[in-house]
This record gives structure tokens, sequence and C-alpha cells, in this order.
């Protein structure tokens, strides 16, 4: 199984052609509704847009990443702020936090139990937990080609791998309750996505977040033919108007730390 550390993150790319990652968590910070003086923990910040964002409000932000490409490039991007080397499932810190703020992160942690419970043991009681994450059949198009493909070239190893962790609500909202949260708010819907390359929007979304299904495929024999096959599958279902679509649904989360029982 896959998590964040499999993964070596492209972060200019990521700016460059991915910034729609970041730019529609710009409403999950109106929900978090940041204060000023609140401090506030962003897990999974990237290269820190939401984490500058978020600070505007005049709170007190840290923004971690397991990422230490990322980082380098928040600290480039917004050197005043507070960003550190950190995974989702090892936060450590000296004071509780009043929020913890998380977009379109933790489903590349599949070890989520301990993920859920490093939230809760960073938070004050009382303290709210607002996130994001791709949900139940998130990009369920382009994971089926994917793996179909794969399959098609003898890649079955590959084939069978699980990228991501997309729980269903009932599941993120069970787990989340184990570590002592009260929801009080949950939403699974579909968000379409367009993709910015107009030419080859599949295949470089794949470059970008699907690394860990070609792990040990040859780049110049297989992979390229691979790539191109699989988006040739996608066009009739996620190609329209001269534009690419990625398939996402996506959990909205919000939940409150409760006293200990």
């Amino acid at each position: 199984m896959s998590t964040l550390t499999d993964i070596k993150w492209n972060a200019k790319l990521y700016d460059d052609k991915h910034a729609f990652v970041f730019k529609y968590g710009e409403d999950l910070v109106d929900m978090l509704a940041p204060r000023p003086g609140e401090r506030i923990l962003d897990l999974g910040c990237g290269t820190g847009y939401l984490s500058d964002l978020i600070a505007r409000s005049g709170a007190l932000v840290t923004g971690i990443d397991n990422s230490e490409a990322m980082i380098a490039k928040a600290k480039e991007a917004y050197p005043e702020g507070d960003f550190r080397v950190m995974a989702a499932t090892a936060i450590a810190f000296d004071q509780p936090f009043d929020a913890v703020f998380s977009n379109a992160v933790l489903h590349w942690v599949t070890e989520a139990r301990k993920a859920a419970a490093s939230m809760a043991g960073c938070l004050k009681t009382g303290g709210r937990l607002v996130l994001e994450m791709g949900g139940k059949d998130n990009v369920e198009g382009i994971v089926s080609a994917t793996r179909a493909v794969l399959s098609r070239y003898g890649y079955h190893d590959q084939a069978a791998r699980e990228v991501w962790y997309f729980p269903s609500l009932g599941q993120y909202a069970e787990l989340l309750e184990s570590q002592g949260f009260r929801i009080t708010y949950a939403s699974h819907y579909d968000r379409e996505t367009p993709l910015q390359d107009s030419k080859n929007g599949i295949k470089d979304w794949l470059g970008m977040f699907g690394e860990n299904f070609f792990r040990q495929i040859p780049p110049r024999e297989d992979l390229e033919p691979i790539l191109e096959d699989i988006q040739t599958r996608l066009r009739p279902s996620h190609f329209r108007e001269g534009c690419w679509w990625a398939d996402y649904k996506r959990l909205r989360i919000v939940a409150i730390k409760q006293p200990s029982k």
C-alpha cells in the first residue's frame, strides 16, 4: 500500500499545472472560518498557498507536509510562514491547536486510523477539524482504465496496487468518531474537474498523481505507450469541448474534538 513517503513530489509541476488542487480549497478555508490569534495546523500544506490564505485572517498557521520538496517551495514562496516536514501519522507539537485544516491530503495516507488519532492528539478539546479528501469512487474512471491497460501489458502487480484511500462518508465518519470526534457536517459530492493540459491532460495527471502505478515499468519501452493507451481509452468519457476532465468525488467533513470520557 502506498503512503505519502512513497511519492517524490514535483513541486513546480504541482504549482504550474495542478493548482486546481489548492484553488478548490479556497472555499474550504471559508468553512474553517479562521479567527485572529487562533493556532491552526495546515496538514499537508503542499506549496503553502492555503496556509498563507489562512494566515491572512490573523491566525497563527503552521504548515506541515511529508514532502521536503513541497516544504522547500512553501518556504521560498512564503518566507514569513512556519513550514515543517512532518508526517500526518506522527504530528508532534508542544502546544495543542485550535483547529486542524486539511485539503486533498488524507486520501494519500493509507494508515488512516493512525492519522485520525494523530489529528485528535494535536487538537484542544473543543477544537475543530475541517477537511476535504477523495471519497468513495473518486477518479474511478481513471483508475479502472489504468488497471485495465496495465493488465493488458502484463503488469498485473502494478494493476492490483492500492494507490489511494478513498473511504465512504460513513466509513470515515465512523473512524473519526472512534477517535473522539463529533461530526457536525459531512458531504460526499461529485466535483468533475477540468485539467489544464488540453492535449495530454490524463497523461499529465497520471504523471503527477499516479506514480505508484507505474513503478518498475521501463519508461521508454512500455510506459509511454501505456499512458497513451489509458488516455485513448478515456477520451470518449473524459474529453469534451476541447478539455480533459477528472471524475472527482470528494468528502468534506467538519468535526469537533470531544472531551475525553
